[in-house]
């Protein structure tokens, strides 16, 4: 029988706002959760007009804030938190003359300041703690993962990189000022250092396939996902100079969610957040418990 390790229990949507749409929810940097919250759910096809979103934070004392921003312009979006107290909101595909913003920066008063394009078919974006956006894509736009300024300096670029295989940006974790990947086809784990000037990506052959998130801690690593029946796998490897080892194959025990529900997944150093419909609690694995 494999190992089963539970989900703990890490942060709640306070049910004074849970009659809103969870347009998207994330955790940032600094451990705090994030909800983006609409007054209804995007309808399918035609055009979106700007609309006002609510973002619910709970930090990790349990302390709620209330931001509205103002004339929201993503249907499908990605949202995190700037160290200043902004948010970045980003829509994971771009239609007709829209690229020049795809991306929106908002202040910590909910007023947009900027707004640029980072490319089509975003699958994950998450901020740093110096407030640069990393940006992963998937197969639709192959152009791997990118670092950008909030004002939409292209600052990092994989091009170049050689990292085998990069299609699709599958699992990206980011603490600190770096960043750690496991993209399809290869499923390589690497290390994005871009201010370490000797060797900025390091890269380990890895044999667990289709992870949507990893954790790292020291040597030790965690992937969690997979396909089909490997949803809920919970794989742990220990790094060598070339490769990951595998050490042992459990299961991570989800939160109360629908069998077979969609669910989020945050990768941020040594944890792993995940997020079950309706998408109102956040659980954790830390990989240093």
């Amino acid at each position: 029988m494999q190992k089963k390790t539970a989900l703990v229990p890490y942060a709640h949507l306070p049910r004074a706002h849970r009659d809103r749409h969870v347009l998207t929810s994330t955790v940032d940097v600094f451990g705090a959760a994030h909800w983006l919250l609409a007054e209804r759910a995007p309808q399918p096809g035609g055009d979106v007009a700007p609309f006002d979103a609510l973002v619910v934070s709970v930090d990790p004392g349990g302390n709620v804030e209330l931001t509205e921003l103002r004339s929201v312009r993503a249907r499908w979006p990605h949202l995190d938190r700037l160290p200043d107290g902004g948010f970045v909101v980003a829509a994971s595909r771009t239609r007709r003359n829209e690229d020049a913003n795809q991306v929106q920066v908002f202040d910590a008063l909910g007023r947009e300041i900027s707004s640029f394009s980072v490319g089509d078919a975003i699958e994950q974006l998450l901020v740093d703690e110096t407030g640069h956006i990393w940006v992963g894509h998937f197969d639709e736009n192959p152009v791997g993962i990118r670092r950008w300024s909030a004002t939409g300096r292209l600052t990092w670029t994989s091009d170049g990189a050689r990292i085998p295989g990069l299609f699709d940006c599958y699992a990206l974790n980011v603490s600190g000022t770096a960043a750690w990947a496991c993209p399809y086809t290869d499923f390589p784990l690497v290390e994005i250092r871009p201010d370490r000037p000797d060797r900025p990506v390091r890269v380990w052959t890895n044999r667990v396939r289709g992870a949507k998130a990893v954790a790292v801690h020291g040597e030790r690593v965690a992937f969690y996902g997979g396909y089909r029946e490997e949803r809920n796998r919970l794989a742990h490897g220990e790094l060598t100079e070339t490769a990951v080892e595998p050490t042992d194959v459990g299961l991570l025990t989800p939160l109360d969610g629908p069998p077979g529900g969609r669910r989020r997944v945050v990768g941020r150093g040594s944890r792993i957040y995940v997020q079950a419909e309706p998408f109102t609690a956040w659980g954790v694995f830390d990989l240093s418990s």
